[in-house]
């Protein structure tokens, strides 16, 4: 069919049809389900990508101790037997715009113990010395692009490891469909949820993330903050929770929201001309995967 607009009018069509059928059945199948009670057969799994993931060589096996024992005697060691309370230093580049900021300020909400400083044009190494002599544990620096926030850089400290993650999808609090959310924002220490970090590469980067929140969460508040890893993108949510009976919970996304992609990990603090990479991103991802099933 030539004529481009009686072409979409027909696909659209199609598509209106096919829905109709894919909802006709599911009634008919629920229907069945319940005139069938236990009988009734086991419900239809979609088949994505996810749930037929092909198994990576770098998957953490929680049965090898010597995994195990490299995996917990990392740079965080001290952090996960509670030696230290998290203190972090974040900060910006130079002259952020507003959205920057709004985020940068919902950020010192988020992690406990959190302050906020104005780079005035230092450079990140004089801000990571300055920060190591004032005992923070960590820097986290947020870049933009365009007058939106586009990076992040977080770097352990004293000794490292640094991470560099590319950010997108901000939605700022303010930006979410509830009203007065900002009200809701407590004191309380969040639970942190990770999932799906499975491999050696996951597991120091959920490591890394973690140590960023205090070890001991205050649940009387309600809090829980996500990061949740999927196909190497990091989608962060923060909820609120509120029992509604023994057996079901009702959640209300206090925001922000946005995704991570973790661009490059680094041994020790912040040197981008001598600094030792432990992993960098190849330039596109065709060109870094072998297989579509095949995540880090």
């Amino acid at each position: 069919m030539k004529n481009k607009v009686l072409r979409n009018a027909q696909w659209a069509t199609l598509k209106k049809e096919k829905r109709k059928v894919k909802k006709e059945g599911q009634k008919q199948r629920k229907k069945e389900a319940e005139a069938l009670g236990d009988k009734a057969p086991p419900k239809q799994i979609p088949r994505t990508i996810e749930n037929t993931r092909e198994a990576d060589i770098t998957t953490v096996d929680r049965d090898d101790e010597e995994v195990t024992f490299d995996i917990t005697h990392d740079e965080y060691e001290s952090y996960f037997s509670k030696t230290y309370v998290p203190k972090i230093l974040i900060t910006s580049s130079d002259n952020p715009h507003s959205k920057t900021i709004h985020f940068i300020r919902e950020l010192t909400k988020i992690f406990p113990s959190s302050e906020c400083q104005w780079r005035k044009r230092s450079s990140v190494k004089k801000m990571i010395q300055s920060a190591k002599e004032k005992d923070y544990t960590d820097v986290v620096v947020i870049n933009e692009d365009r007058r939106v926030p586009n990076g992040m850089l977080v770097s352990h400290l004293p000794d490292g490891p640094t991470a560099y993650f590319k950010i997108s999808n901000v939605k700022l609090t303010k930006d979410m469909k509830y009203k007065n959310i900002i009200k809701e924002f407590t004191t309380h220490r969040p639970e942190v949820i990770l999932n799906n970090f499975q491999t050696r590469l996951g597991q120091a980067v959920s490591r890394m993330l973690a140590s960023l929140f205090h070890y001991d969460p205050q649940f009387k508040g309600r809090r829980a903050v996500t990061f949740h890893n999927q196909r190497d993108y990091i989608f962060f949510r923060h909820h609120r929770y509120e029992f509604k009976s023994q057996k079901r919970a009702a959640l209300r996304e206090l925001g922000p929201r946005f995704t991570l992609r973790l661009k490059w990990l680094q041994k020790g603090t912040f040197d981008t001309i001598e600094g030792d990479y432990e992993w960098i991103i190849a330039g596109k991802r065709h060109e870094m995967e072998t297989s579509r099933r095949r995540t880090s």
